[in-house]
């Protein structure tokens, strides 16, 4: 029976070995990305993977870059900061010449500064955290908006859309979700609004009715939290339970369908701030519809999907225009470069940053997210 256990063991492993070294060490180019690839934020770690490995494959089916393929190295930070420096370390040691993300800003911003002494270029889909890139680092890139942008969003649509003043602020003490949140409550501040309740909860605890049966002792008539959803499940339906009559608010990190499965009726009519409908942008229409050619099976194509293709693309077009893997070449072309990219134009800052990064608010509505805002003309 052992040794029948082991035959189904080799058959199962073998294969995937096989994969991942299918091209000779000699003849490859190594990339490396990273964010939570398991555990309870693993759907978004699913949409980074999904959206680099069609990029590489579609560069593979044209013959790679400079001349040899593109290998992917995997990294599962598990939205743990250490395990993302753990993370950073192997992809060093094993020669990645530049990497795609992390997720988490929390991850993104002690991992870059081990890309930092190499140098190697790290574009990040989804970090919005201002601190990845205010820290004058060279190395690091975003095609994400920034959580200064998306909270006064937030504090404005609540205020002169919603007309709500009375807001209860929610964050799970991450730096992307409490910077999210504070950037939120700045924002509410500048408007004159000053809110009833604020306070932190922690990831992974099941139970935050102690904490929002003192919310509600404020009579808040909108519940904002800055976080990600398997937290924001369980307040929006916890809330529900407790009879909090409020409107629940979030950003880009519930932006996903896991949160409307999770959470069932108590999501209805909240209202999650991310950027314009992708399939409404022209640029996008090839990438989608690879997409769901390669899996039919999936709800969705995934918020940041596309982001991380774009990013993976944009390192592959650096390596190409250089002629190169010199890590300081990469970084000063990416900074020089006008790419044209799934998600339209996309030009950098000084500082990293996207020129442009809209934000608009969607709206649970049938089980599903709608777009009900349109973006403000500047």
């Amino acid at each position: 029976m052992r040794k029948f256990l082991l035959l189904i063991l080799m058959g199962t492993l073998i294969p995937g070995l096989m994969a991942a070294n299918a091209y000779p060490a000699e003849e490859v180019i190594k990339l490396g990305l990273a964010g939570p690839l398991t555990g309870d934020q693993g759907a978004f770690g699913e949409q980074l993977k999904n959206g680099g490995t069609i990029a590489m494959e579609e560069w593979n089916e044209k013959g790679g870059v400079l001349g040899k393929k593109i290998e992917i190295i995997w990294g599962d930070d598990q939205h743990d900061p250490k395990q993302a420096v753990a993370v950073a370390n192997k992809f060093v040691n094993e020669g990645v010449v530049g990497v795609i993300g992390h997720f988490n800003s929390s991850c993104s911003i002690p991992a870059s500064t081990v890309y930092a002494k190499v140098p190697i270029p790290q574009i990040t889909p989804a970090s919005t955290n201002p601190q990845f890139t205010d820290r004058k680092l060279k190395n690091v890139f975003r095609v994400c908006g920034r959580d200064d942008q998306q909270g006064a969003v937030a504090a404005d649509f609540i205020v002169n859309t919603l007309k709500k003043t009375k807001v209860a602020v929610f964050h799970d003490k991450t730096t992307y979700g409490q910077g999210l949140a504070d950037e939120t409550v700045k924002g509410l501040k500048k408007l004159g609004v000053e809110p009833v309740f604020y306070t932190g909860i922690v990831q992974g605890d099941k139970d935050y009715t102690a904490v929002l049966t003192a919310a509600k002792q404020k009579n808040p008539e909108v519940l904002y939290f800055g976080g990600i959803h398997p937290e924001a499940i369980l307040l929006a339906k916890q809330s529900k339970d407790l009879g909090l009559n409020t409107i629940f608010v979030s950003g880009d990190g519930v932006f996903i369908q896991e949160f409307i499965d999770g959470a069932g009726p108590a999501a209805e009519g909240a209202y999650i701030s991310f950027t314009p409908d992708q399939e409404k942008i022209p640029e996008a229409q090839p990438f989608i519809k690879k997409f769901k050619e390669k899996f039919p099976q999936a709800k969705e194509v995934g918020a940041y999907t596309i982001y991380s293709y774009v990013a993976t693309n944009i390192l592959l077009e650096a390596i190409k225009g250089t002629a190169s893997t010199d890590g300081n070449k990469l970084i000063d072309y990416i900074h020089k470069t006008k790419f044209n990219t799934a998600l339209g134009p996309i030009q950098f800052d000084e500082k990293g940053d996207v020129l442009e990064s809209p934000y608009v608010f969607w709206q649970v509505k049938n089980g599903k997210f709608v777009q009900v805002q349109e973006l403000k003309k500047k």
